[in-house]
């Protein structure tokens, strides 16, 4: 099991990079711009002490089904998912990149341990793990981009149906119309877009840039997960 040490050693990282030439950026400013990429991503020691958590990885801890901080150690929720985020931590320490990949019901998290830092250097041993992308109906983008090519709220309903995997008579049941209203609407979002299928117009929406919604999670986790929440 990891031990937590109970203090907050994010201070030992080294300021990230700069541009030669160019004054570098505060260290507050660079992690205002890691809250705003759509994946959770956390910092930790070789102790598995959280250093730094966005703001979506605050909103997995905080969630507790799959991940957890307790005494600001990183665990999973459960014995099993804790030993396996242990061996992959382990083997990122050693300079080696792993997938884990925990299953709870019908939800799924895949995370990724990074190593930050080299085995045979001085710098503070670290790692980087990054956790699943939001769904694509989550990514704030889709809603910008269904308002950029002047999708009618209807249609950016039926937009969203798509996003989620839903067929054409599941949307048609969920809004209370018939299949062929469904299908007049994607053909008309279809050509707003200038997507010649619905599989052509998934792709473009999957490759839209991940763009977190601007309303922050309203619970009660720090910024610096040096004082994260304990179960």
């Amino acid at each position: 099991m990891w031990q937590a040490t109970g203090a907050n050693r994010a201070s030992e990282i080294p300021e990230l990079g700069f541009v030669p030439g160019q004054q570098p950026m505060g260290r507050a400013h660079l992690l205002r711009v890691l809250d705003e990429v759509d994946y959770g991503m956390l910092i930790i020691d070789a102790q598995g002490t959280i250093l730094h958590a966005n703001h979506l990885a605050r909103h997995e801890l905080a969630s507790g089904r799959m991940l957890v901080s307790y005494g600001n150690c990183l665990l999973g929720s459960s014995a099993e998912f804790t030993g396996q985020m242990q061996v992959a931590m382990e083997a990122a320490f050693r300079g080696q990149r792993r997938l884990v990949l925990l299953n709870k019901g019908a939800r799924e998290l895949s995370i990724a341990f990074t190593p930050l830092s080299h085995p045979l250097e001085t710098d503070l041993p670290t790692v980087l793990v990054m956790l699943s992308r939001q769904s694509t109906c989550d990514n704030l983008a889709v809603r910008m981009f269904a308002r950029t090519i002047g999708l009618s709220p209807s249609e950016e309903a039926v937009l969203m149906g798509l996003c989620r995997g839903l067929e054409i008579p599941e949307i048609a049941a969920e809004h209370g119309v018939a299949s062929s209203t469904i299908r007049s609407q994607i053909k008309t979002l279809r050509e707003k877009a200038g997507s010649p299928s619905i599989r052509r117009l998934l792709q473009r929406i999957n490759s839209l840039p991940p763009v977190v919604p601007a309303l922050r999670i309203v619970m009660p986790m720090p910024h610096n997960a040096a004082e994260s929440i304990h179960p």
